[in-house]
């Protein structure tokens, strides 16, 4: 594919065909010597060599952090912390061209989609700056005899250890690492295999904004050293962001030594339009809740319900809609949609299109992998919309990870809002209506962390994400996100 030029340099970083880890502030190879390749999915370059680390590099990582944690940085003021906060969210805003194009390279989402995320960048470090200053105890009462004060200590947990999703990558870089540098906590990163670059960099700006050295640490590596990390008894919390298979496995080893955990999983998302919602905004918005970043969002409008009364009206409109969407390459500034990360991605994902066929669905739009000039070399999917489902169906049950919308239609809010909890997820949820009753029973009845009415993936850093039953515990963002990178310590002071 021929990349067309969009105003943005190809980062100097991948100049440097070998990219180490970053261990208490260098660039280190793995100690096994062992690499891996990261390419672009959307044309099959070779991107870079990267180091593969396993268990050796995870425990020199975890002592680094360690020792950061044990030294000044832990006992910091607070407002020094914010400085170099707020340098950093200058730092990330000022190269954030830079860590778009490496998302785009690694990740095949477009460029103009990538670069959207510099606002919230920038506004996420801010507010976690903010955060920082504001974290006290309490002076509380109590009923024992005698003259007797009580109050609470807040203090940072320890030694974090982030494990990250491909499909946001500096995104999920400054989410999980702005609580850890709020609370004077130290960080482990593992960035997905597919997705390193952007991390690797946003640790050197760490370092440049004056992070002391040991503080962030970027362990790349596979499944095994994330495995190892979740393991490590000198880690004290684990931020997970991923499949709800793989927030299983992590669970199990956290447990051996009590960790701390916060894992923010899969979605089964519903968005549910009702008969007097505005069209003209439901169309476009109930199209892109799936099919943006190709699909690969983990709280995707996936389940779209429709009033039995507009369904016909509204799915001719979708359809038409989504024929018009640009998808191709990442570079070009008219695309919509880029290729899935991975061939194994795209694999999966074409799989759960056959399974809806043999099942009885029937692709209204899309339903291929898409080919010819532009397309051969990287792993782009239609966008799909299946119809002729029900809710017993695979492709309505389970996570696809991918551009493809199941389609199907609903006669009261009753209805709604059974079916719409019918799922093991509950990440997110979508309603569309004029009507503030409706509105609001659906926001009550719906069991998903975030339900957005009249829109769609709209975030804030002061608004709390997270999920409901297997879509994770915890939450991001928000002004108790921080609590959980800190231990809470009672102190009993007798007077008399």
């Amino acid at each position: 594919m021929e990349m067309i030029k969009v105003g943005a340099r190809r980062p100097a970083m991948l100049d440097r065909p070998q990219q180490e880890m970053l261990i208490d502030g260098q660039r280190v190879p793995a100690l096994s010597g062992k690499t891996f390749e990261t390419r672009n999915p959307a044309t099959g370059e070779l991107l870079a060599i990267v180091a593969d680390g396993d268990a050796q590099d995870v425990d020199r990582a975890v002592k680094s952090a360690r020792a950061a944690f044990e030294g000044p940085w832990s006992r910091m003021k607070a407002v020094e912390r914010q400085r170099i906060m707020l340098r950093l969210a200058d730092l990330v805003e000022d190269h954030y061209e830079e860590l778009a194009m490496l998302d785009t390279l690694d990740l095949g989402a477009p460029y103009s989609r990538t670069m959207l995320g510099k606002a919230r960048a920038g506004a996420l470090l801010r507010y976690y700056a903010g955060q920082a200053t504001l974290i006290a105890g309490e002076t509380l009462p109590n009923a024992a005899m005698g003259d007797v004060i009580s109050h609470t200590l807040k203090e940072p947990i320890g030694v974090v250890a982030a494990i990250n999703p491909w499909n946001g990558p500096v995104g999920m870089s400054v989410w999980k690492a702005g609580p850890v540098l709020a609370s004077g906590c130290t960080l482990v990163m593992k960035p997905a295999e597919q997705t390193p670059l952007s991390a690797l960099r946003f640790g050197e700006l760490c370092l440049e904004a004056g992070v002391p050295p040991g503080v962030i640490n970027i362990l790349t590596g596979q499944g095994a050293a994330g495995a190892a990390l979740s393991a490590h008894p000198d880690v004290d919390k684990i931020a997970f962001t991923g499949s709800t298979g793989v927030g299983e496995k992590i669970l199990h080893a956290a447990a051996g030594t009590m960790k701390r955990v916060t894992v923010e999983l899969g979605g089964k998302s519903p968005n549910i339009v009702f008969a007097d919602a505005d069209l003209d905004k439901a169309v476009p918005a109930a199209a892109m809740a799936v099919f943006a970043n190709s699909g690969q969002i983990c709280s995707a409008g996936t389940r779209l319900f429709v009033q039995s009364s507009i369904r016909e009206e509204f799915m001719e409109r979708l359809a038409a809609f989504t024929r018009t969407i640009k998808v191709g390459d990442p570079l070009d500034p008219e695309t919509q949609i880029g290729p899935v990360v991975s061939a194994p991605q795209m694999d999966k994902i074409l799989a759960y299109i056959e399974s809806a066929t043999r099942e009885g669905g029937e692709a209204l739009v899309g339903g291929k992998r898409m080919s010819g000039v532009g397309y051969d070399d990287g792993f782009f999917i239609e966008p799909t919309i299946f119809t002729g489902l029900d809710d017993t169906m695979t492709i309505v049950r389970e996570e696809i990870f991918g551009p493809v919308l199941s389609a199907l239609s609903f006669d009261t809010i009753e209805e709604a809002l059974q079916r719409a909890n019918a799922t093991e997820f509950g990440l997110a949820s979508g309603v569309w209506t004029s009507n503030l009753t409706t509105a609001h029973r659906m926001a009550r009845g719906i069991r998903a962390g975030s339900v957005w009415i009249n829109c769609y993936q709209m975030l804030d850093p002061g608004v709390p994400f997270g999920g409901y039953k297997m879509s994770g515990f915890g939450r991001e963002s928000g002004p108790h996100h921080i609590e959980d990178y800190l231990e809470t310590k009672s102190v009993w002071i007798k007077l008399d």
